[in-house]
Order: C-alpha cells, then sequence, then structure tokens
C-alpha cells in the first residue's frame, strides 16, 4: 500500500454504513481467543467518541477481503476515517489507549473531548 490507502466501503465489510467520522474495522475468527477482548474494547472506545463505528468481521466467511488486505491472524484492528481509507493498522489485542490514539489519525479532534458519556 505505498502511496494509496487501501480504501472500503460497507459493501466490502457487510455493514450497514461506516461512521461519520471513523470506523473501528475487527477481523476476528471462531477459534481466536483474544477477539472477544478485542471486540469488548473496540466497542467500548466507538462509543466513547461520537461518530465512531465498529464492525467485526468475521474473516473465514471474507476471504476475499481477507486475501485483498493480507490479514494474516486474527485479530487484526483496521482504523478507517470517513472516507474508508485505512489509517492505522495493528494486530493482537490492543489496548485501549492505543485504539484511542490511532482515532487521531482519523479523527484528529477525537482524544479532544469526545466522550461526553
Amino acid at each position: 500500500m505505498n502511496g494509496t490507502a487501501e480504501r472500503l466501503t460497507a459493501v466490502d465489510l457487510d455493514a450497514r454504513g461506516l461512521g461519520e467520522r471513523a470506523t473501528l474495522v475487527q477481523f476476528s475468527s471462531a477459534f481466536c481467543r483474544p477477539c472477544a477482548a478485542t471486540r469488548r474494547i473496540l466497542a467500548d472506545v466507538a462509543g466513547m467518541v461520537a461518530g465512531v463505528a465498529y464492525v467485526d468481521v468475521d474473516a473465514e466467511s471474507h476471504l476475499g477481503l481477507v486475501r485483498r488486505l493480507a490479514v494474516e491472524r486474527t485479530p487484526t484492528v483496521l482504523v478507517l476515517d470517513a472516507d474508508g481509507r485505512v489509517v492505522r493498522r495493528g494486530t493482537g489485542l490492543p489496548r485501549k489507549a492505543d485504539v484511542i490514539a490511532a482515532l487521531g489519525a482519523a479523527v484528529p479532534e477525537a482524544s479532544a473531548g469526545d466522550g461526553d458519556g
């Protein structure tokens, strides 16, 4: 992905829509123990920041997308900006603080007190 970031749509993710400001995408698999904890962290962060959506993608059911994005393990987490461009990527169980910091790449004002509630 040198030069141009990969762009995803709601159709790619089998989602109702992407977040107005950013989307957290998790690739999971049935046998993945850290995926459940990652799911809780990402859903919590998405609930804290207005305009951020969370989408969990079953890697086994989306092999074409897994290959396209070179997802090699689960959980893999992508942070998409409002246009669906991948701005950050990580694997393994993330720390909540790291997810919030990564959102800053997609939504620069996300860390500036958007967690009202």
